[in-house]
């Protein structure tokens, strides 16, 4: 029994020296690799904003209207039907406070703003259809 406790605990180490931040090797490697902007560094909190309605017409013609240029904080207040209704925020969520598909749209994204939004594609949770942008990544 004494064998296994052990054994877990070093493996939290390694995992946790592993995922530490600041890891040299992997900054290092990723720079070699030449992967500057294009991608995301693992982040564990975002500042979120969505567009949530449960009839995906409703979400699609949201959607159409900030691709057509329209401010996505505005267009959230027209057509989100949750608390969230005033310009869409969320706030900062951490990793593991949102729901599987809208949390993995959410973390995906890169961050932008609402007057320029780079935005998921319609995500469909138990809550209806998401639309969905980040503002920050920390």
């Amino acid at each position: 029994m004494a064998k296994k406790a052990s054994g877990s605990n070093e493996k939290k180490a390694a995992d946790k020296k592993a995922s530490g931040k600041g890891n040299a090797k992997t900054e290092e490697s990723d720079n070699k690799k030449g992967k500057g902007g294009d991608k995301l560094k693992p982040a564990t909190s975002v500042n979120v904003r969505h567009i949530l309605c449960e009839k995906q017409s409703k979400a699609l013609e949201a959607l159409q209207k900030i691709q057509e240029g329209q401010r996505f904080d505005k267009v959230a207040q027209e057509y989100s039907e949750d608390k969230a209704k005033a310009g869409g925020s969320l706030g900062w969520q951490v990793r593991g406070s949102m729901v599987g598909a809208f949390q993995e749209a959410a973390f995906a994204l890169q961050p932008s703003t609402v007057d320029k939004p780079i935005i998921s594609p319609l995500v469909k949770t138990q809550f209806g259809y998401h639309i969905i942008m980040v503002e920050g990544r920390k």
